[in-house]
């Protein structure tokens, strides 16, 4: 299993506007030389999350994106909820109604537990932890090669 990029850049982004908070509104051309992200990719990943109430926008000359709540308050599950949907492994852990299988179903029972495991693992992880150690303007993003 993989995060898809649009999650690992949603991540980056959200990191680095933890970082900046309180220096003001950051426009995408910034978000992208921190991040490495490109603008347009920017844009598209930083609506939905602007929509879900994680990120506001600030229009005009001094104008861009801020982190609309306080690092500790935001979580990597919540951040892949917005992108990524469901956190489930599985269509049948998210619903099980669409398999008739699902009542005795073993492999069904083990994805559920790992989805359950792999959300309380996201939802304990804050853009503050990530935050811990990192001097200001330190290099965030990890290698998207490997």
């Amino acid at each position: 299993m993989k995060l898809s990029a649009k999650s690992r850049y949603a991540v980056r982004l959200m990191l680095d506007l933890a970082m900046h908070l309180g220096r003001g509104p950051q426009r995408t051309a910034a978000l992208s030389e921190h991040t490495g992200v490109t603008v347009r990719f920017i844009e598209q990943i930083l609506k939905p999350l602007k929509k879900a109430g994680l990120v506001d926008s600030v229009r005009g000359a001094a104008g861009g994106y801020v982190l609309a709540g306080q690092p500790g308050d935001v979580t990597l599950a919540d951040i892949l909820r917005v992108v990524e949907g469901d956190l489930g492994l599985t269509n049948c852990c998210l619903d099980a109604k669409i398999c008739h299988r699902a009542p005795v179903c073993k492999a069904r029972q083990a994805w559920d537990r790992v989805s359950h495991a792999l959300e309380d693992e996201l939802a304990g992880i804050t853009l503050a932890d990530l935050m811990e150690g990192l001097p200001p303007g330190a290099r965030h993003g990890c290698d998207d090669s490997a």
